[in-house]
């Protein structure tokens, strides 16, 4: 009884943590939408040699692409729930929140990726391991289980896991080179803050980059995974997304 009670304290509490944070990145996506759509109506559409680090429109039209997919990621869980009685694990939407917030307003709005080292590094990392715990959902979801199959080698789930990661990151490289293309940004960091391109090997460093450390995020979730079905730990069993009976 007095665990049941316990347990129910600790969610309730948990509960309002996550509403907490999701309403205050909510409100400051959407704050930044407004300050972006104001921000590009008055900014210049090239840059000025004498000012080599204003933001330009295409800077602003990034931000605004940016926060709008933030916004849109944020309803996500709540439509998938409503639609596909799908249920995240409470931890698992606070990670994913935070990590949107980090990404997005404190990445592009506060301009985090060029004024903090290897902050967009710290980023690809830890999605490479999100999209890996994502991985195992997706296992579970092709079996129509809500764990991963005893009968499946835990090699072989830790393999699809990894290969899984690093599709979704590539993926992710293909939005940042059409976007460049099409709206004339810069998130592939083809060129510096300044607005001086960058020339051969060095205008490909950022993409390889990502593409790396993204592997090693994902290897890194790949191996906790392995860890977990071979010894029985039930690790893996604490991400995966399930649907509703």
């Amino acid at each position: 009884m007095k665990k049941n009670m316990t347990n129910s304290k600790s969610g309730q509490r948990q509960t309002k943590a996550q509403n907490f944070i999701w309403w205050f990145v909510m409100i400051s996506l959407l704050a930044s939408i407004i300050y972006v759509v104001i921000e590009t109506t008055l900014s210049p559409a090239t840059a000025d040699v004498n000012m080599p680090y204003q933001r330009i429109k295409g800077d602003y039209v990034l931000i605004l692409s940016q926060c709008v997919f933030g916004v849109f990621a944020m309803l996500l869980p709540s439509i998938l729930n409503k639609k596909l009685n799908l249920i995240i694990p409470s931890n698992m939407l606070i990670v994913y929140t935070l990590f949107l917030y980090c990404a997005i307003f404190l990445g592009e709005v506060r301009n985090f990726y060029y004024s903090v080292p290897y902050w967009d590094t710290i980023l690809h990392t830890f999605s490479g391991a999100m999209l890996g715990s994502l991985g195992f959902s997706f296992i579970s979801f092709l079996n129509k289980s809500e764990r991963i199959p005893v009968n499946l080698s835990p090699v072989f789930v830790a393999v699809f896991t990894f290969c899984f990661a690093l599709t979704l990151g590539v993926v992710w490289e293909f939005y940042e080179f059409f976007c460049d293309a099409l709206l004339d940004t810069n998130m592939q960091k083809f060129a510096l803050e300044s607005g001086d391109m960058l020339v051969g090997h060095d205008a490909l460093s950022d993409t390889m980059k990502d593409l790396i450390v993204d592997a090693i995020g994902g290897i890194f979730i790949s191996i906790v995974g392995y860890i977990s079905l071979k010894f029985k730990k039930g690790w893996v069993e604490k991400l995966i997304l399930k649907f509703k009976r």
